[in-house]
């Protein structure tokens, strides 16, 4: 939907709690919330030749060092996955919550992360997001995203966070590792509902993945591959929700925003053509994903201009960058918030 085609939009500026009341009209008006079968359908049959391919290739690869490049394929791959359930989750593919939970369920045994689990979490940071009480997002041990955060840590971790800017991206190797040790320790915990399911798709998934990894090579090719292929699936999926929110508005718990204004102020567009929607996901539409979570992946795009002229008529800050200027911008976030703790470590001048 480009600007020429979008519905007038009142000029009249109600009460703030009506906003996004005013903008959920215009938005079912033009049908952005309608299920888009035929994309999911296409999107997860895409997904499932490039793994299948990449499994065939791993076979005839056999033992061999080329297998480093298969690991960098399947890393692309299982995040492609991850985006999938990603989107089940928020009930964007079905109308009904059963067959988005049997994609969810299914996409997280092949990406090893507990959907139920997942869902939870990525939930309640929807509910507040960077809210420094509330959003699970921004309550990372390893990194702080505010300077009272930065104050509270000790040992390593504030060595850490003195430096987090140059350590960001080395830190996001491990990330898919902590997603899944994340996974199990909530299974262990009881804290899903379906635990025995749960625990049984982690199972499958270890097992099938350490089975044909460590079946078809050596030891030590076996390692390499394994850290390739986890180090930079974690890079690539922290790369794609980074910019999204890291470097914008945190909020205190003393500080209530009405919904439009606290999803729209907290989170930041990528801007880019269609091959950006797809190296990310979708999750460059991230306003418009915070505003409404049920809509389809491809509406995002066609929301973007309506949600955009609605903000501006509302007199709302709408940010948007490049997918380049925004890691400058998430890296000098966090280089300023370490900023406290490495003047800690200055020596007083001497008095002459």
């Amino acid at each position: 939907m480009t600007a020429s085609n979008i519905p007038a939009i009142q000029s009249s500026k109600p009460r703030r709690g009506n906003d996004f009341t005013e903008l959920s009209r215009w938005v079912r008006r033009a049908g952005l919330l309608r299920r888009r079968y035929g994309y999911y359908a296409a999107r997860i049959a895409i997904n499932i030749l490039v793994f299948a391919g990449g499994a065939v290739l791993f076979v005839l690869l056999g033992d061999s060092w080329w297998q480093l490049l298969t690991a960098v394929l399947f890393a692309v791959v299982f995040t492609q996955f991850a985006f999938i359930g990603h989107d089940a989750g928020h009930r964007q593919i079905f109308g009904s919550r059963r067959g988005n939970d049997l994609v969810g369920y299914l996409h997280g045994v092949i990406t090893g992360i507990s959907y139920e689990w997942w869902v939870g979490k990525h939930n309640r940071h929807h509910a507040n997001p960077n809210h420094e009480d509330e959003d699970p997002d921004i309550e990372i041990p390893a990194l702080a995203f505010s300077t009272e955060q930065a104050r509270t840590k000790r040992g390593l971790l504030r060595w850490v966070a003195k430096y987090q800017a140059l350590l960001f991206f080395p830190l996001l190797l491990a990330e898919a590792v902590m997603l899944r040790i994340a996974s199990v320790r909530a299974v262990l915990r009881r804290e899903v509902r379906t635990t025995w399911l749960e625990a049984a798709l982690l199972a499958a998934h270890v097992v099938g993945y350490l089975g044909a990894v460590f079946l078809m090579l050596s030891p030590l090719k076996a390692v390499l591959f394994i850290v390739v292929h986890q180090g930079l699936m974690g890079v690539y999926l922290g790369c794609s929700f980074a910019p999204n929110h890291k470097g914008m508005p945190i909020l205190g718990k003393d500080e209530h925003l009405d919904y439009l204004r606290k999803q729209v102020l907290t989170s930041r567009n990528i801007s880019g053509s269609r091959w950006v929607d797809g190296l990310l996901g979708g999750l460059n539409y991230q306003i418009e994903h915070h505003l409404f979570p049920s809509m389809p992946r491809p509406n995002l795009r066609r929301a973007q201009s309506l949600v955009r002229e609605f903000c501006t008529r509302r007199g709302v800050p709408y940010s948007e960058c490049g997918l380049f200027a925004s890691y400058a911008q998430v890296l000098r976030h966090l280089h300023d918030v370490g900023a406290p703790l490495r003047r800690c470590n200055r020596p007083a001048a001497v008095d002459s």
